[in-house]
């Protein structure tokens, strides 16, 4: 009898190990932790909140498939809400390529600083196909509207979807950077 409860936890060890699910990875927009050091800012930015489709702004990635239907991966997360996550990321390229300080985290001088207002209005992972960005931004003062869109190749693979993400967003950083810089859109 003393045999018994021994082959219990056995058994229960082995059942659970058969039906464990698969670790969930966590994927970031911002760049690993490789980037160098940022100049000192020349001007400042007032990113304000980052509007994101509904579909698309959960932890779990949502993936359109080859036959154009949709997947939810639950074990491919972003790591803080897609929201947060691109405005994370659009305000590390800003400061990182174009000199941009965040106005709402740094001491500002006096002088001009610019608000810009996000919308994303697509951010799709399309399997086999790659990814697709489409984004509107806004800039005052000035009152100015520009957009555009980006697709990234990308196999199926996560990992290759999320660089291709995170190449689409540091575009849109640029193009942001330099309609700041210009007071235009850029071409």
């Amino acid at each position: 009898m003393r045999l018994l409860p021994s082959v219990l936890a056995a058994v229960t060890l082995v059942l659970a190990g058969c039906s464990s699910t698969p670790a969930t990875r966590f994927h970031s927009l911002l760049a690993g932790s490789g980037t160098a050091a940022a100049p000192a800012p020349t001007r400042y930015v007032d990113l304000g909140p980052v509007g994101v489709p509904a579909a698309v702004d959960q932890p779990q990635w949502v993936v359109r498939l080859p036959d154009d239907s949709l997947r939810m991966l639950e074990q491919e997360r972003w790591v803080a809400p897609l929201r947060d996550e691109v405005r994370a990321a659009l305000l590390d390229g800003l400061r990182q390529r174009s000199g941009v300080g965040d106005a709402r985290t740094a001491p500002v001088p006096p002088g001009d600083v610019s608000r810009v207002r996000v919308d994303v209005l697509r951010f799709e992972s399309a399997a086999g196909r790659g990814t697709w960005l489409e984004a509107r931004w806004t800039v005052a003062p000035g009152d100015l509207s520009c957009g555009i869109s980006l697709r990234e190749p990308a196999d199926t693979d996560p990992l290759a979807l999320a660089a291709a993400h995170r190449r689409a967003v540091n575009t849109l950083a640029d193009r942001i950077g330099v309609s700041l810089s210009t007071r235009g859109c850029p071409a």
